[in-house]
């Protein structure tokens, strides 16, 4: 197969999931012999058509930056996309490339990767990590509906649509394809990497690792913490940074055991995230939205006992499947597991031998066999 992914940002000169998954699941898919290139931003040094690990990386647009006040800049989406489309018509009418892979945030790539596919015999597979539907509201306030009509659209566009779980296949089901036509490949990790990561100096008996955002209820973690801190002698590290960190190091100063719990912030290593979820005994996260939740399968691949939220917009059940704790998003509920877990509880499955299914050669084996069929019609 000859496979281009359409991607503003590239690992690992850019970090994040999206990019993470393209750049796990390209290199695998190079090694079998398949001829894999990604079209993105020029975030690398040297010429803006280079090798890297056996992938083609084409630079289509220069370096931008991609936040404005700590949301994703609709103009550097639209620009990237305008860039983007020229050489992806010239390529795909050329018939260089079998498949188009368009990660669909932030949505107008998937739209100018099916303009520059028209007419041409290349399948366009999207790949969704989320559906944000009503959090647009949250994200955007009074310009949601201008975000919820731009997921509409890239969801009714004509594709191959992946999604990374059960949930997120459901909510795309809702704005656009039938279900049936939605192939499920998860989102992966490396468990070797995450079972020989360092353990650092000073560990934590629970930590929580994630973008301090307002639906990840780390307010409620600090809380719970507090509480059974009155019981057991324990301490709690918060990875992460965000728009609620002002707010939270405010709330953990008011904590009767404040002195026990320490933010770490943005930890620039990924390996330092992945060795205190190896030094923890707990990964706790009642977060409500999660289209996936990578965080929950690097800590089982830790062999952390996970305590997550159980909420009909997070894929933490599915992702968990009884190798953790599932709790209401609440004070309560999640001072109560701890302490059970605390005490001794463990869960039914082993979130070791549960990680392993989410590894990135398994994952890569996934879609390989689901990019062929789009490529072969069977899709």
């Amino acid at each position: 197969m000859d496979i281009c992914f359409v991607s503003n940002v590239i690992y690992p000169f850019i970090t994040g999931g999206a990019e993470k998954r393209i750049h796990e699941i390209g290199t695998r898919l190079a090694d079998e012999g398949h001829d894999i290139t990604i079209y993105g931003r020029h975030f690398w040094d040297g010429p803006a058509e280079t090798t890297h690990e056996g992938m083609t990386l084409r630079a289509v647009a220069p370096e931008a930056e991609l936040y404005e006040d700590d949301r994703r800049s609709i103009t550097e989406a639209i620009d990237f996309a305008a860039r983007a489309l020229p050489p992806l018509r010239r390529r795909l009418s050329d018939d260089e490339h079998d498949l188009a892979i368009a990660s669909v945030f932030p949505y107008f790539p998937v739209l100018s990767t099916k303009l520059a596919s028209l007419g041409t015999s290349t399948p366009v597979v999207t790949t969704w990590h989320e559906v944000w539907g009503d959090y647009w509201e949250e994200y955007l306030g009074l310009l949601a509906p201008g975000g919820k009509l731009v997921e509409q659209l890239t969801a009714k566009t004509p594709q191959h649509p992946i999604a990374v779980s059960g949930i997120t296949a459901d909510n795309l089901a809702d704005i656009g394809p039938n279900r049936e036509h939605i192939e499920v490949v998860p989102n992966g990790l490396d468990t070797e990497q995450v079972q020989t990561a360092p353990r650092p100096d000073t560990g934590y008996d629970i930590v929580f690792a994630g973008r301090l955002i307002e639906h990840k209820n780390v307010d409620i973690l600090l809380e719970a913490f507090d509480a059974v801190a009155d019981r057991h002698d324990v301490t709690l590290g918060i990875i992460g940074d965000g728009p609620e960190r002002d707010r939270l190091d405010t709330k953990r100063e008011s904590l009767e055991h404040a002195d026990r719990v320490s933010m770490l912030g943005f930890l620039e290593e990924y390996e330092d995230v992945l060795g205190h979820m190896r030094a923890a005994d707990i990964f706790a996260s009642p977060s409500t939205r999660e289209g996936f939740g990578i965080t929950f399968v690097e800590a089982m691949a830790a062999d952390c006992t996970v305590i997550a939220a159980d909420h009909p917009d997070s894929a933490a059940d599915e992702v968990i499947d009884g190798a953790g704790f599932l709790v209401d998003p609440t004070v309560d509920s999640l001072t109560e597991t701890l302490d059970d877990v605390l005490g001794g509880d463990r869960p039914a499955t082993d979130p070791v031998e549960r990680a392993q299914q989410y590894d990135w050669d398994a994952v890569a084996d996934q879609a390989e066999t689901v990019y062929q069929r789009a490529i072969d019609g069977s899709w």
